[in-house]
């Protein structure tokens, strides 16, 4: 989604480019069914990599895209975000000396138990053009001794997406969803599905929310989720609505007409930001402090008292803060930046 305002602004100026897809979420859901609403061109290559462990998932991808530089000679690799994708599309680059450029550059939460810190740093040190969304990300790249002249400030794609897809969304009927209001829940990272104890105490304060607020949660449960709840005998609380993945517009529209978020995803902090829906980050730390500092979201770890606190203090919250994002044309000035360096 956050990539697709760039795939858009390619496509717009009829430059020569091309999609990998590796396959890291490869569900209809959450894979192929994003492509067909954005309206984006299907990816040239798909590698069906699939699940599996870091190590593994990583290998796999890494084999994959070189293949592809060596067949394709691109003059640029480009990633986005902090996925494994992004590190082995990187990495396969770099390792060929191929020029990269990452977008959302400088995101940190400086807690390096967490992956996709740990692919944060690694990108951004290998990178070429590092397209920081906010001056804040600026200086966490300069901090850590990245050349000034490699950095440029674009704002965030998400801001270009929301703009660009909200309306869209808004037509959209969630059938799967048959009561109004709603506080929306996403909790998907490793460092709180994958401990039993974290996630048992995640799911008391979903049920305090409920209990307190009166306000339905509705859940679209990731599948890692999913699975690790069958592992551990673990049952969402009461007052919580478990659905499948949603796609991007129905997803969008439960969003935006949420009264509250609750979620661990770092996507959907910035995209209740911008929506003006208030947000309780699940985490002990956040790599969008912006989020934070204009008061759209406050960091509750998962205990569950701090939970229900922070999400009554925020349903009570005026919608009135500054989008600290970007303007909406970070694609255009990304194309722009490589414009002036590869001719």
């Amino acid at each position: 989604m956050k990539l697709s305002p760039v795939v858009r602004r390619l496509t717009r100026l009829r430059w020569d480019f091309f999609v990998v897809h590796t396959g890291q979420h490869y569900t209809r859901s959450m894979d192929s069914i994003f492509l067909e609403e954005l309206r984006i061109p299907r990816p040239k290559y798909d590698l069906g990599v699939g699940s599996g462990t870091h190590a593994e998932q990583t290998g796999r991808m890494l084999i994959g895209v070189e293949k592809v530089i060596r067949e394709e000679k691109p003059d640029v690799v480009l990633v986005e975000g902090d996925t494994n994708t992004v590190l082995a599309g990187a990495l396969s680059a770099a390792k060929l000396h191929v020029k990269i450029g990452h977008i959302e550059a400088g995101l940190r939460s400086f807690d390096h138990r967490m992956p996709e810190e740990l692919n944060r740093v690694v990108v951004d040190h290998v990178s070429d053009f590092l397209f920081a969304p906010t001056l804040g990300a600026r200086r966490n790249l300069l901090r850590e001794a990245v050349a000034d002249e490699k950095v440029f400030v674009t704002g965030n794609t998400i801001v270009d997406a929301l703009e660009q897809n909200l309306r869209q969304s808004r037509k959209k009927e969630v059938r799967a969803v048959t009561f109004s209001p709603h506080l929306l829940c996403t909790i998907h990272r490793e460092e709180n599905v994958d401990d039993a104890a974290r996630l048992k105490s995640i799911f008391k304060g979903l049920g305090l929310v409920y209990e307190k607020s009166g306000v339905k949660i509705v859940y679209p449960m990731h599948p890692r989720t999913k699975k690790r709840c069958r592992e551990y005998g673990i049952e969402p609380p009461r007052g919580t609505e478990v659905i499948e993945p949603l796609d991007y517009f129905s997803f969008l529209k439960l969003e935006s007409d949420a009264q509250l978020v609750l979620t661990d995803s770092g996507g959907v902090q910035e995209e209740a930001c911008i929506l003006r829906v208030p947000c309780v980050t699940v985490r002990e730390n956040t790599e969008r402090p912006e989020t934070v500092e204009v008061g759209a979201n406050v960091i509750a770890g998962v205990d569950p008292e701090k939970i229900v606190d922070s999400s009554l203090r925020m349903l009570d919250r005026e919608r009135n803060w500054p989008n600290p994002l970007g303007d909406g044309h970070a694609a255009e000035k990304i194309v722009a930046v490589l414009q002036d360096h590869l001719q």
